[in-house]
């Protein structure tokens, strides 16, 4: 089989890592891919960009199946392109991932299926949301409605605070045409977790639960980023809480999927908001979560182009995905200045060093060797019998790996006492 896999990122080379181990696959492609993926066995970087690029690749190499990993691909509608041309992809179509592309349009579709979430207003109107934020309680939550890289979310502690978030969204347009409408939420108090699952619209798998770490300082401090570090399984994610995100979101979701004839089969991932008065729901997002996937698909033991396969056939209600019982830790090595202003093509020594497994997310591969290229510059992953001797690994591979400005939080996997009492 020929295999193409759309993205960038940490996450690609995962997936790419992961495709690689079925026997059956002669070849992938990652487009553009980075630094990871040039190097890794029967993989190959193609230069393209647009879904034309990539539809006339797709078509001219006879590829079999293609794996969108980015979101803004998504939403602009490379599915359904695909689809026009009886191509197989794994990935919602435009409609679908509207559900991530538009936080308003994901919170209505939330209210209209009864699914459980924080109160909200949405506003496309600067004044009027300024009015609405004076009678509100705080802390608020507030977001850029479109895509903004997971940087859109500002949690404002009292009225200045969220009216500087209104101008900076609004006016400034600091997020860009993300910010046209903004979503003013209830401020949930509790702890995050991250349940990615695959669905063929018929059926939604979970995968195993995972946590991100989101926050650029330690103790979760600072600016929102892409992700600093997760864990999986996570530890909040009690057969208790577990129960109560089936019940109360994952099958009205599903219920919604069938009600508003989203026929797709790909991934959606659930953001979740764990507290004292049940489980909520933050967001969707239409496919891998990153670096959510570079925890997850270490601990898969089935064959992901299996699972894809059977989800693009109708078939998951009959597949049974098998999981490890160890843990892994993620720690996202990141360029000095991240999430603001950073600078690239320093080169990264120490990888002949590493002894667990390594993604490569900003970085470009050149003569043999490797070069800063991004934010968040590579992701070491480590596998223990728990929690601790997986932080152990992974951090004492981060340690090895140079490069000017490197930068890591060191609490990932930091776990605080566990919510009792729903």
């Amino acid at each position: 089989m020929k295999i193409l896999v759309v993205g960038s990122g940490g996450r690609e080379h995962a997936i790419c890592w992961k495709i690689a181990q079925n026997k059956n696959v002669k070849k992938i492609y990652c487009a553009p891919g980075n630094g990871g993926t040039e190097i890794l066995d029967r993989c190959e970087n193609v230069e393209i960009f647009s879904i034309d690029e990539i539809l006339n690749f797709a078509e001219s190499e006879k590829i079999d199946l293609t794996i969108v990993g980015s979101e803004e691909l998504l939403v602009a509608g490379i599915v359904d392109r695909f689809k026009e041309k009886n191509l197989k992809i794994f990935g919602p179509d435009r409609k679908a991932a509207l559900l991530e592309g538009s936080k308003a349009y994901a919170k209505d579709f939330m209210d209209k299926y009864g699914i459980k979430t924080a109160d909200y207003k949405v506003f496309n109107d600067p004044q009027k949301a300024e009015d609405y934020i004076k009678i509100c309680d705080h802390p608020l939550v507030i977001k850029a409605s479109g895509l903004a890289a997971g940087k859109g979310v500002l949690i404002c502690q009292n009225i200045d605070e969220s009216l500087k978030a209104i101008d900076e969204i609004m006016v400034n347009r600091v997020f860009k045409d993300a910010g046209d409408k903004i979503v003013v939420e209830e401020f949930l108090d509790g702890v995050e977790a991250s349940i990615l699952s695959v669905t063929d619209s018929d059926v939604i798998i979970p995968f195993i639960s995972a946590k991100d770490h989101k926050k650029i300082g330690e103790n979760e401090t600072g600016l929102n980023t892409g992700g600093m570090g997760t864990i999986a399984p996570n530890p909040y994610v009690t057969e208790k809480v577990y129960e109560l995100f089936v019940k109360d979101i994952m099958e009205p979701t599903l219920n919604g999927i069938k009600s508003e004839k989203m026929d797709f089969s790909g991934v959606i991932f659930f953001g979740l908001m764990i507290t004292k008065k049940g489980v909520y729901l933050l967001e969707y997002n239409m496919r891998m979560g990153d670096p959510e996937t570079q925890v997850i698909l270490p601990l898969l033991e089935s064959d992901l182009l299996n699972i894809l396969e059977c989800g693009i056939d109708k078939n998951l209600r009959n597949i049974d995905i098998k999981w490890s019982k160890n843990t892994a830790c993620c720690v996202v090595l990141a360029s000095g200045g991240y999430p603001e202003s950073y600078k690239k093509g320093y080169e990264i020594t120490g990888l002949d060093k590493i002894e667990n497994i390594i993604f490569i997310a900003g970085a470009v591969e050149k003569n043999k060797k490797l070069f800063t290229n991004g934010g968040r510059v590579l992701n070491i992953v480590g596998i223990g019998k728990n929690l601790d001797e997986a932080k152990e690994k992974a951090y004492k591979d981060a340690e090895k790996i140079e490069f000017a400005g490197k930068y890591c939080r060191k609490d990932i996997g930091n776990i605080k006492k566990i919510l009792q009492n729903f």
